[in-house]
């Protein structure tokens, strides 16, 4: 099998001759800057050009192909130009990282660094956001509209410009001519339907979501009806070059969804399922659903709601043990993620305890069935050694099935 293929018989649930696996094939499977610039030269690469820091609000590294080839990743994003704080990614320039590291940003990209050694990005004058000194990630303070509460009689979502398409439409032929991998493309609504839409006032959204019936519908109505008009004319641009659709709402906290199942049907779900139901009835992509936490009491609305697979597995949370999810939902639902802790041992363990949670967690999720890609649970963060991050990639290429 090539890779494309291999994710194609993982997606539909059929046998695969490896475990397939997902290495910055999104947003939330890739690495922070400040853990690639040790891992490059861990295996040995040339570090004398420096590497391109793609996404700046996580401080993602733009993962070369001798890497993404070394790990034997499956998959390839259909990123858009302004990933970032509507930042476009050309006209690289070089800056250095608080650890000293040389890499290439975009040429937008104009910090400005405050007495306390933070550093913030302005628009129109106006702060929207800022990374403390030493920090990992920019916080955003973009007023999103769950938050700032827009007269929806003249506020309308954004779409997706001629721009975007062109880039798009030939992004995916280089993608799809060029490399054997399947292409994983994000495209759901303007903002995430529930956690993404409160951004820069949580708080406030929640009291919102929670009292203001008619207005929530309303503006859901309004994200809906964007969705599907951005769907619609990137199926056009795309056709069948992409082969797996991303959507992302975090749901839930370390220990259990942030609102009730009953709420989630009635105001969330019904909007999900319009687009999810487009995108089913008129294209063969399959959806991924990156999702945090705890939500295994969630996870058959998820799955009537037209997910096909769940991102990123988070098994420290709690109810989210593999091999109970695998046969509770693992006919129904593939799973894309569910390495190994994230928070705990990929980053404080010694690779031999990395080595030794993925094998059980493999052994729980049945890879080799089908209905399984193997990634990182969210990025892979700075602080994680890059022997732990061989240790992740290679226990999973050497895995052959439960001893």
């Amino acid at each position: 099998m090539n890779s494309r293929e291999r994710i194609l018989a993982a997606l539909h649930h059929q046998p695969v001759d490896r475990v397939p696996i997902d290495l910055g094939g999104t947003r939330q499977s890739g690495i922070a800057a400040l853990a690639y610039a040790p891992l490059r030269k861990r295996l040995g690469l040339d570090t004398s050009a420096p590497f391109k820091v793609f996404d700046l609000y996580q401080q993602l590294a733009d993962i070369e192909e001798a890497v993404l080839g070394r790990f034997g990743s499956d998959c390839v994003a259909l990123n858009r130009v302004k990933v970032a704080f509507g930042l476009a990614n050309r006209d690289w320039k070089p800056w250095r990282l608080w650890d000293g590291t040389e890499v290439l940003v975009p040429g937008g990209f104009e910090p400005e660094a405050e007495p306390d050694g933070a550093l913030v990005l302005r628009k129109n004058g106006e702060v929207i956001a800022r990374m403390p000194r030493h920090g990992f990630y920019f916080d955003r303070y973009e007023p999103y509209p769950g938050a700032s509460h827009p007269d929806l009689s003249i506020w309308r979502p954004p779409t997706v410009d001629a721009a975007d398409l062109e880039h798009h439409h030939r992004a995916s032929l280089a993608l799809h001519e060029n490399t054997d991998r399947a292409v994983v493309a994000a495209m759901g609504p303007p903002y995430e339907l529930f956690n993404g839409i409160g951004q820069g006032g949580f708080e406030d959204w929640m009291i919102t979501f929670a009292s203001e019936d008619d207005y929530v519908e309303e503006l859901y109505g309004l994200l809906v009806e964007t969705w599907l008009e951005n769907l619609r004319a990137f199926r056009e641009a795309v056709g069948d070059r992409v082969h797996v659709i991303q959507i992302a709402d975090d749901l839930g906290t370390q220990r259990a969804p942030f609102l009730s199942v009953e709420m989630f049907r009635e105001k969330v779900m019904p909007h999900y399922k319009k687009g999810l139901d487009w995108i089913h009835q008129h294209t063969p992509w399959k959806v991924v659903m990156h999702c945090d936490g705890a939500i295994v009491p969630l996870i058959p609305s998820l799955i009537e709601m037209g997910v096909d697979f769940l991102n990123p597995v988070q098994v420290s949370a709690t109810g989210m043990d593999p091999a109970k999810l695998k046969a509770a939902f693992g006919d129904r639902l593939g799973f894309w993620g569910g390495s190994c802790d994230s928070q705990g041992s990929l980053g404080n363990g010694s690779p031999e305890e990395v080595a030794e949670e993925v094998r059980r967690n493999l052994d729980a999720f049945r890879p080799l069935e089908g209905g399984f890609v193997f990634a990182s649970i969210h990025n892979i963060q700075a602080n994680v050694p890059a022997d732990n991050i061989v240790a992740l990639f290679d226990t999973a290429l050497a895995y052959r099935g439960p001893a």
